[in-house]
């Protein structure tokens, strides 16, 4: 069915904006009607050309803002406060105005007759499939209020476990743009004036600086190549990494990788396990659930590992058998995800699994920091003592020179 943005006006005159699914503008005027609604405007979306997509360019929804809207329709929902009067209560209180003008054409469409699901569905880049999914489990089993805690709490420890990586690494990067600014500023301005001052002297320059000083000239001579260059590098990188092929490569280095390898193996299986047992225990069928995890995990080998075991499931194997046979799976995780599969506790089992896979990320962060950032400064130590010994060399040789 058609797609139809629509702009209407409430019993108080209130301006109200939003797109819902109909077979005719008739049916969506009538229905608009119905809820109280008087139709100003009616025109039909074009693809890529919705609410949705629009708001979703100019208006991004940051990840505190979402975990705020699960956390609060959480406790709403499991106070016994009804879908269609929870997601208006959060309509008012909404302050992101495009998660504010989704969720009240979410609340508009329900109030039409669509189910939560359906109306979710219409925002697929705001609210991912897992949640889409689970919504329609819950509403299914009768379990919405269970399945909407298990996701708010699902989503909370994604972000926290991806908050924990981020903090980890932004010492050390920030540490790493000072050093090459101050590197930069040094060769290109610093350097060439006192190079200036010994040619004139008539001292003859070490080797460490005339490297650094012809450095410092190809630097400031063709900058904008160097630009060029990492633009294409990284638009090229880009590009590869968007491929299937490329995409793999990748993501096998990352897991490869001496030091950020096992922090991206443990993050990944832990996303795979809480996944997989969120939509497990929410009554997502269990060859739904391995599509969506392959899909959420965050990396293609994993990935297509899952697939494997998706096909595997679907042949009436187990799970655990392409785990194994991969040996990108840790011998422990595969051992609980089998005695999960053998008493029909897997759900609990991969919950522990990624609870034990959050707080081995945790230490592995606070082992990366502790050896990255001894390891940065050592490197700049060295470059600082680099730079420093090709200006102080051509020094002592002056003074040596007016010392005669």
């Amino acid at each position: 069915m058609p797609t139809y943005l629509y702009k209407a006006r409430d019993i108080l005159g209130k301006r109200v904006r939003g797109t819902m699914e109909v077979a005719t503008k008739e049916e969506l005027i009538d229905k608009l009607h119905k809820m109280g609604y008087m139709t100003t405007q009616v025109t039909e979306t074009r693809p890529g050309a919705d609410l949705e997509s629009f708001f979703s360019k100019i208006m991004p929804v940051s990840s505190e803002s979402m975990t705020m809207f699960y956390l609060q329709l959480s406790n709403m929902i499991n106070a016994g406060i009804p879908i269609l009067t929870a997601l208006h209560t959060l309509n008012k209180q909404i302050e992101n105005k495009k998660l504010k003008e989704c969720v009240g054409s979410v609340w508009r469409s329900v109030e039409a007759g669509d189910s939560f699901s359906q109306a979710l569905s219409r925002y697929p880049r705001l609210f991912p499939k897992l949640f889409i999914n689970m919504i329609k489990a819950g509403e299914v089993s009768g379990k919405l209020d269970m399945v909407v805690r298990r996701y708010s709490r699902y989503f909370e420890r994604q972000e926290e476990l991806r908050q924990k990586i981020k903090g980890a690494l932004f010492y050390p990067i920030i540490l790493l743009i000072a050093g090459i600014a101050i590197t930069l500023f040094i060769v290109t301005f610093i350097i060439p004036q006192f190079t200036e001052i010994f040619v004139k002297a008539g001292i003859r320059l070490p080797i460490p600086t005339l490297v650094l000083y012809k450095i410092g000239v190809l630097i400031k001579r063709f900058w904008f190549l160097g630009i060029l260059f990492v633009i294409a590098a990284f638009i090229g990188v880009k590009y590869y990494s968007n491929t299937k092929r490329g995409r793999l490569t990748v993501d096998r280095m990352k897991l490869n990788m001496p030091i950020f390898g096992s922090l991206s193996r443990k993050a990944a299986i832990s996303r795979f396990a809480r996944t997989l047992g969120t939509l497990t225990a929410s009554g997502v069928p269990i060859l739904e659930s391995l599509d969506i995890t392959r899909d959420v995990v965050g990396n293609e080998v994993i990935g297509r590992i899952v697939g494997n075991a998706r096909q595997a499931v679907e042949k009436g194997e187990k799970i655990s058998n392409p785990l194994k046979v991969s040996d990108e799976f840790p011998p422990d995780a595969i051992q609980m995800i089998t005695i999960g599969e053998e008493t029909g506790n897997i759900d609990e089992m991969l919950d522990k699994i990624s609870d034990y896979y959050d707080l081995a990320v945790e230490y592995a962060i606070k082992k990366i920091t502790t050896v990255l950032e001894p390891m940065f400064l050592l490197i700049l130590g060295g470059l600082v003592g680099f730079i420093m010994a090709s200006m102080l060399l051509p020094i002592f040789d002056m003074m040596k020179l007016l010392g005669r």
